[in-house]
C-alpha cells in the first residue's frame, strides 16, 4: 500500500457485529466476504477487534495481530492503522451480552474516496452521514 495523506481518504465507517452465547456457528464465510470486499478495492479495513464478553461481564478484546493463527487476515496485518482505543472498545463490549464474542470492523469506503477527495478539493465537507 502506497502511503495517501489525510485528503486521499475516502469515508471511514465502522461496525459492530455481535454472535450471542449458544449462536454461534464460525464457518469463515463472513471472513471470506470481508476478504473479497478488500481485495476487490471496495473497501480498506483500517481496524479489525474481536471483542469476547464473558459471563460475569469482563470484555476481553484481541487485536488481530494478536491471533495466534490470523491465517488470510495475515496479509491485512501490514494495512491495518488501528483506530480504535482501549475505550472505544470497552464501550463497544459494555453493549454485548455476556457469553458472546463479537468483532468491531473500521473500513474505508475505497469506492468513495476519489468523490470524497474532490468534494473536499471543492471546499466541501461532510456534515451528515446516516444509514
Amino acid at each position: 500500500m502506497t502511503e495517501r495523506s489525510i485528503d486521499d481518504l475516502g469515508p471511514v465507517d465502522y461496525l459492530v457485529v455481535e454472535f450471542p452465547a449458544g449462536q454461534q456457528n464460525f464457518t469463515g464465510e463472513a471472513a471470506d466476504q470481508l476478504l473479497q470486499l478488500h481485495d476487490s478495492g471496495t473497501i480498506r479495513v483500517m481496524d479489525l477487534v474481536i471483542i469476547g464478553k464473558g459471563e460475569d461481564g469482563t470484555i476481553m478484546a484481541q487485536e488481530l495481530a494478536d491471533l495466534e493463527d490470523m491465517g488470510e487476515f495475515a496479509r491485512l496485518e501490514t494495512e491495518l492503522a488501528e483506530t480504535l482505543a482501549e475505550e472505544d472498545v470497552l464501550t463497544f463490549g459494555t453493549t454485548m451480552q455476556p457469553g458472546s464474542i463479537g468483532a468491531v470492523l473500521v473500513y474505508e469506503n475505497l469506492w468513495a474516496a476519489g468523490f470524497a477527495s474532490a468534494v473536499r478539493h471543492a471546499g466541501g465537507q461532510l456534515i451528515t452521514q446516516g444509514r
